[in-house]
């Protein structure tokens, strides 16, 4: 079979086989597309059937979660876990707690998490998970009964050399401690069962800053690519979760003036640059909405609706909420607004309809699986650190960091060249992890 009969035959059947997964079938087509020179070149792909086999998660687990709330009330929860691929190591990826979790957005993280994991050359294997547990108007005893609960039933699929998650959108270092402490309660001491942990119980140093960080360190690349320095550029950002928070302060710390931060009702303009301290009190501190940043800056002005609507000059662009927050309409004002590169701190922030925008307007787009790579990397050094009993410092995990991006930005630029697509990071992301996870398929036996 050629290459382009084997993609029509597998995309009609993941269209009917996933027709009510929207965000699963989205990313599935999305990389498809990317691979056929690979397929042309390197049949033994479609003779080993790696695509159809690859789209199916090893297994999925579907569990609930009941809990006490403080008034007594028993209130429950669904939880997944999604182990999607182990051919190059554990199943490796976040948890996440918010109420729009379901089983297509798990999958769609999950399968993104195999290549992502791939391109940091370390060996972790992808999965992920969550519930759709709702933070908001908890309180701490609640999120611990919760997360008590979940790991309760979690711990029995999970292990430092099977399944190790780690944080997402909602877990942080606090629930990723109460996680880890029933675990421990159940099963006894496996320090690398968990990442993300805070540092006195075997956290890595740079773990916190590493996604938004990475996503910093993987731009200042795509500029130097262009002849171009980060040093005095504008940048648009969205989020204000610890994605975006420190990739704001990597952009100030490199020279660059980050002009803004969102949450889910509205977004901060400030034209002097997000104070990163205000915004760490604001948002990790007292956990309150952007708006009493804006209370407490002159320099700022609290806005309804997506920053992506803002019209601003800017030159650079730094997605870091969440998956499709940027559509076609959105992207045109981010070409009107000048800018001219995108590193993606969030998963799967675009519609195809807005990549497809940016990158007709010639807007040089970091995909996430590349861009926002950081934060695995680092979890993966944190595995490393607690095998070996030992604690790197923070310049050691952020050298290693910086080092593993400079190597992912190599690497995608390169698959892109060779397979036809120069320039297009997209496309050369999804060929270079594509090709790594395929071949180490093949040499265990496709199964």
């Amino acid at each position: 079979m050629d290459a382009k009969t084997y993609i029509e035959e597998t995309k009609r059947i993941w269209q009917e086989k996933y027709v009510n997964e929207p965000e699963f079938m989205q990313t599935l087509d999305e990389f498809v597309d990317s691979i056929v020179p690979v397929l042309e070149r390197h049949p033994q792909y479609i003779d080993h059937n790696v695509l159809q086999v690859i789209a199916i998660p090893d297994r999925i687990i579907t569990f609930r979660v009941a809990w006490t709330a403080d008034d007594g009330s028993v209130q429950v929860n669904t939880a997944y876990r999604v182990q999607f691929n182990s051919d190059l190591g554990p199943y490796k990826g976040g948890l996440r707690f918010h109420p729009s979790v379901n089983l297509s957005i798990l999958k769609f993280l999950g399968f993104e998490q195999i290549f992502k994991n791939a391109l940091t050359s370390l060996p972790i294997g992808g999965g992920k998970g969550g519930s759709d547990f709702d933070l908001k108007g908890k309180s701490d005893g609640e999120i611990m009964r919760f997360c008590q609960s979940l790991m309760t039933e979690l711990q029995k699929h999970i292990g430092p050399d099977l399944d190790v998650p780690a944080g997402d959108i909602g877990v942080g270092a606090r629930e990723i401690g109460y996680l880890y402490g029933q675990y421990k309660r159940l099963r006894g001491f496996e320090n690398g069962v968990i990442t993300g942990k805070p540092l006195p119980i075997g956290g890595s140093q740079a773990r916190t800053q590493a996604t938004g960080y990475g996503a910093v360190y993987f731009i200042d690349k795509m500029l130097a690519d262009k002849g171009q320095e980060l040093a005095d550029k504008r940048a648009i950002v969205s989020g204000a979760g610890n994605v975006a928070i420190y990739a704001i302060e990597k952009l100030e710390e490199l020279g660059a003036k980050a002009l803004t931060a969102s949450d889910s009702n509205g977004y901060v303009v400030d034209e002097e640059g997000i104070d990163v301290a205000l915004l760490k009190e604001v948002k990790e501190v007292k956990r309150q909405r952007l708006t009493a940043y804006a209370d407490q800056r002159e320099s700022a002005r609290y806005y309804e609706g997506s920053v992506w609507h803002a019209e601003l000059t800017a030159d650079i662009a730094l997605p870091c909420a969440t998956q499709n927050e940027i559509d076609e309409q959105e992207a045109q004002q981010i070409v009107a607004n000048g800018v001219k590169f995108i590193s993606e701190g969030a998963n799967m922030p675009l519609t195809k309809a807005a990549t497809d925008e940016l990158l007709a307007k010639d807007v040089y787009i970091g995909p996430a699986k590349a861009a926002n790579a950081g934060g695995v990397a680092v979890s993966a050094l944190e595995m490393a650190q607690n095998s070996a009993r030992l604690r790197w410092s923070f310049d050691d995990v952020d050298q290693e960091l910086h080092d593993i991006m400079d190597a992912i930005y190599a690497n995608v630029s390169s698959a892109a060249e060779e397979y036809g697509f120069p320039g297009n990071l997209i496309k050369g992301a999804n060929i270079a992890a594509f090709i790594k996870v395929a071949d180490a398929m093949i040499m265990q036996g496709v199964h």
